[in-house]
């Protein structure tokens, strides 16, 4: 019987089932040479990469967007006017 891989690239996406390490975790999170996002270390797809200043702006930005939507829920509850709609024909 073959063995199948645990990690390479499918259709340009990449992944990766081998048993995460912790160091394997730290060092793909943290990468100061590369761009915005790196591989995942366990799963499918990519990741932020915390070295890069673009991926907080992403993080702050998101951050951000959860608390207004927190704070704005109990303006969503408001009661509506009835509306009335005429058709003439």
């Amino acid at each position: 019987m073959v063995e199948k891989p645990s990690s390479g690239e499918l259709f340009g996406v990449p992944y990766n089932f081998e048993r995460p390490k912790l160091s394997r975790m730290l060092e793909s999170y943290w990468q100061p040479g590369e761009g915005m996002l790196v591989e995942k270390p366990f799963g499918v797809g990519y990741t932020l990469n915390l070295a890069n200043w673009r991926s907080w702006v992403v993080l702050a930005v998101a951050g951000v967007l959860l608390w207004q939507q927190q704070n704005d829920g109990g303006e969503d509850d408001a009661v509506e006017e009835a509306v009335e709609v005429v058709v003439d024909e």
